[in-house]
């Protein structure tokens, strides 16, 4: 049993450091800011950055362990279909899903679960939430 165990851990680290050669997941860019939303303050914009920006706009802050697979590509997944969806950084372009945010707030589908632990900053108080929801629907409602 021990021999087996140490063939399974020795399989794993390779199979580990093998991964590591995907380039998926490694290319992280952030694209020039082309245009911002007219927010309806500054406070809205301030408390956008810290729950949203790093999957909605071109200004992601890449930690750490965006370079290590299989880390790497789900940050790069879900930052690319952030940006999909809705890009602070491009208002230039046609936001598909822009008037759904203060929604998806509001039941707190945004910011994901899975995104909390790891961005202490991104969690907002309650009165942090209220006002984020009503500066979203100022700045990107219908």
């Amino acid at each position: 049993m021990k021999k087996f165990m140490k063939r399974a851990a020795l399989v794993l680290l390779a199979a580990f450091v093998l991964i590591q050669l995907v380039p998926y997941g490694r290319a992280h860019e952030n694209p020039p800011v082309r245009k911002e939303p007219e927010w309806d303050s500054a406070a809205t914009r301030d408390l956008a950055r810290r729950a949203c920006f790093d999957c909605h706009s071109n200004e992601t802050k890449w930690p750490w362990y965006a370079w290590v697979a299989p880390m790497s590509w789900l940050l790069q997944r879900d930052v690319e279909e952030g940006r999909e969806h809705m890009n602070f950084s491009e208002w230039d372009r046609e936001q598909k899903d822009a008037d759904e945010a203060p929604e998806m707030v509001e039941k707190g589908e945004m910011p994901p679960w899975f995104y909390l632990p790891t961005h202490p900053e991104a969690k907002l108080s309650a009165d942090e939430k209220a006002q984020l929801i009503r500066g979203l629907e100022k700045t990107v409602g219908d």
